[in-house]
């Protein structure tokens, strides 16, 4: 069985050698002016070449490089003053006081987008040539990069938008600003000169590599670099692939950010949609535009990684006395991936030496948490400490559904399935994961909602604990419902790495808002997911639900007058007068209709609203009244039947005056019949699975099968085991996880077919 995450992609396509026209000594040259200029050193990795079985492995540390923590200023120092000597018309071979003078008399103001190093080593560059800088910054970059790049003098605009959105900002404004120069390392249509200079700038960092291993009497036989917009790995292929070199790329980039290895796979360039990464320099969407025909014709090996992966190389190196920060850690966690891989690629021999290239120094970032495991245990646990409490259920604050669904998309894209973010409000998000299959099959989805209620009913223990105790894991929502979402994901996760696919796709719906009004399920169906059926994983204690009761909530007004307590003659009190509304829906109740699986309809008085302080007649008590609905029952029927129980008060009781009933909110009833192709289908999964099935049933609880069979997708309801959905201890079974997720497998191969 083949592994279920991303496989690096090994380019089979390289054509030749690049030509590289410009004379790049004049580059070494310029730097070696800078206050404080000398060599990173050159650190062996003994450890790690005994891992990977090559001679030797080194760490290019650029985590002080010209008093930065990264290798940014190389490119911003040499791009932004030979954009300053273009503007003004200086010689190219101006030392740098003239050009400061130059860029101070033209007014010069430096513009640029950045996800933090890149934005900071312009920032320093404006500071010693004497100007001004503006950097903006996407909505994903933390305060502390925003306050580094501040402490260089510079004015941070924090976008609400993504880099690419940033840095679109930044041209904008850099291009109506007196003096606005915009040195950003992204080349775009009609604006390809300053990225082709930064990437000039990053020549001195692998001719100080060439310089150092040379004094070894080595040579690199391999280069692994990070990849953001792909400025800095079009410099490596550039000199590896250059000049008689026949050096090996190797490039790196978040599974949430793959740009590179998505334009390799598909040959063209492929811009993606980014998500959170603590690699934020690297959080890119879009290639620069003038570096991937060499990029495709010199990248040997490219390789995606998880921010937990990142973070292991991290320590790894600092237990080594190497710094590094997430970006810089990248290069590590590519080798390792490098040598676990199945298949030896014939460049990397016994003999060779390796350099990778680390690109930060240490700096603040969350740990981030590990997306490796299939086990849908360890993902329930791992669901369950993450808080995703709906922030619209009760007073207390919820934290929404982002840092949840920023978790299952990384865990998607780490394993190279398809992850769309469906986000119609802003904070709370859905993630639809997609599995193709080989064509012609039907589609399933597998639906679960991500929200769960406040964390401040969960009074036994640490709500977010996702501690298993024997075959019991503890915290909210582990049951309601991040169990069956992590047993749908191991059910992607074993068939997208089985030797066999089915036909047909499989959908992973992981929704927002369940627990509350089904915002999440509402927009997924509204961005137009479809399926030919689907399997909610609500906690049903593995029985199988094929139909379930609606809601419909209706607002009351019992209408009094107003009048000082004193003054009974002039008051009608609505709060008692609705006592009178309250004992006639108490038997109207006794009247509802029943279903034979469902059993008989109900209704509850949910809130009441009434008066203004005790020493007044309340004018209006306004009564909330839910109702459970069979499918015999609409919110039509039942407006009906309040008005006529209403008029039939006020013609008993004097006085007794009313608005008409406002429904505010309702969703219907589910159900599909025991004949049903997929109920008979899944049942026969669930018999071969485990062995044998219980017979269908009904439950009184709502939830988004009631949507999805609305709309034409037949939907049944199936989860694990366990105890205290909303209460103050919630548990879920780990045995009857695995069985579910192995129910779920089951399922979608007998159906996606």
């Amino acid at each position: 069985m083949a592994s279920s995450r991303r496989p690096i992609f090994f380019n089979n396509n390289k054509t030749g050698p690049i030509q590289v026209d410009t004379d790049l000594s004049i580059v070494r040259q310029f730097h070696e002016q800078l206050p404080n200029y000398s060599k990173t050193p050159l650190i062996p990795l003994d450890e790690v070449a005994k891992k990977l079985n090559v001679k030797s492995v080194f760490v290019k540390d650029e985590s002080s490089r010209l008093g930065l923590p990264a290798f940014k200023i190389l490119g911003a120092s040499w791009g932004s003053c030979r954009a300053i000597i273009a503007k003004t018309g200086i010689p190219t071979d101006s030392p740098l006081d003239k050009i400061a003078n130059a860029a101070q008399k033209e007014g010069i103001v430096l513009f640029t987008a950045s996800a933090g190093n890149h934005g900071r080593a312009l920032a320093a560059m404006a500071r010693i040539l004497g100007i001004q800088a503006r950097i903006y910054v996407p909505r994903t970059v933390n305060d502390e990069a925003i306050h580094l790049i501040s402490s260089e003098g510079a004015m941070v605009t924090v976008s609400k938008r993504d880099y690419d959105g940033a840095m679109k900002e930044a041209w904008n404004v850099a291009s109506t600003t007196q003096g606005g120069l915009f040195v950003q390392d992204t080349a775009f249509e009609g604006y390809e000169d300053i990225p082709k200079w930064i990437v000039e700038g990053y020549s001195t960092l692998l001719s100080e590599t060439e310089e150092q291993l040379k004094e070894q009497n080595l040579k690199a036989d391999l280069i692994v670099t990070p990849v953001g917009v792909g400025s800095l790995a079009h410099a490596v292929v550039r000199h590896c692939k250059s000049e008689g070199r026949n050096c090996a790329v190797m490039s790196v980039e978040p599974d949430t950010a793959a740009c590179l290895y998505q334009s390799m796979v598909a040959g063209k360039e492929t811009p993606v949609i980014t998500t959170k990464t603590t690699m934020e320099g690297m959080n890119c969407g879009t290639l620069s535009s003038t570096v991937f025909k060499d990029l495709q014709q010199g990248v040997d090996a490219s390789a995606t990684i998880s921010d937990f992966e990142s973070h292991e190389a991290i320590q790894y190196l600092a237990e080594r006395s190497v710094n590094s920060g997430p970006c810089g850690g990248a290069a590590l966690a590519a080798l390792w991936r490098l040598a676990d891989a199945s298949s030896r690629p014939a460049w990397l021999a016994e003999d060779s030496i390796v350099v990778i290239l680390n690109t930060e120094g240490l700096r603040g970032y969350e740990h981030p948490r590990d997306v490796s495991s299939d086990d849908p245990g360890r993902l329930t646990q791992v669901l369950t400490t993450i808080n995703s409490s709906n922030p619209d259920l009760s007073e207390a604050a919820g934290a929404g559904e982002t840092e949840i669904a920023n978790y299952i998309n990384a865990w998607l894209q780490h394993r190279g399935m398809e992850s769309h973010w469906v986000e119609s409000e802003t904070g709370r998000p859905s993630i639809v994961g997609v599995l193709r299959g080989t064509g012609n099959g039907k589609t399933l989805m597998i639906n679960g909602h991500i929200d769960t209620v406040s964390l401040s009913t969960h009074t036994s223990g640490d709500p977010l604990s996702g501690e298993l105790r024997g075959d019991r894991i503890y915290g909210r929502g582990c049951l309601d419902m991040k169990a069956g979402v992590a047993a749908g994901m191991t059910a992607l996760a074993r068939i997208s790495k089985s030797d066999t696919r089915p036909s047909g796709d499989v959908i992973l719906a992981a929704v927002a808002d369940e627990e509350n009004l089904s915002k999440g399920t509402e927009a997924v169906l509204a961005a137009g997911w479809k399926a030919d059926a689907a399997i909610i994983t609500e906690p049903t204690l593995q029985e199988i639900v094929t139909s379930h009761k609606g809601f419909v909530w209706f607002e009351i007004d019992v209408l009094g007058v107003a009048a000082h307590g004193s003054l009974p003659e002039e008051g009608v009190d609505a709060i008692l007068l609705a006592g009178y509304l309250q004992t006639a829906l108490l038997d109207y109740a006794k009247t509802m209709p029943s279903d034979p699986r469902l059993g008989q309809a109900s209704l509850h008085g949910g809130r009441i609203v009434g008066g203004e302080e005790p020493s007044s007649y309340p004018s209006i008590c306004t009564l909330t009244v839910e109702f459970r609905t069979v499918p015999a029952q609409s919110p039509e029927s039942i407006a009906t039947d309040l008005e006529d129980l209403l008029s039939t008060v006020a013609q008993k009781v004097p006085k007794f005056k009313y608005n008409k009933p406002r429904m505010t909110f309702s969703r219907p009833p589910s159900g599909l019949p025991d004949d049903n192709s997929f109920v008979k289908s899944f049942i026969s999964s669930v018999a071969k699975t485990l062995g044998d099935a219980p017979s269908p049933t009904g439950k009184a609880f709502w939830c988004d099968a009631g949507l999805l069979n609305g709309v034409g997708i037949p939907s049944i309801v199936y989860g694990p085991k366990g105890e205290g959905l909303h209460a103050r201890e919630e548990w879920v079974s780990a045995s009857s996880i695995r069985q579910v997720a192995d129910v779920l497998e089951t399922a979608i191969r007998d159906f996606c077919i």
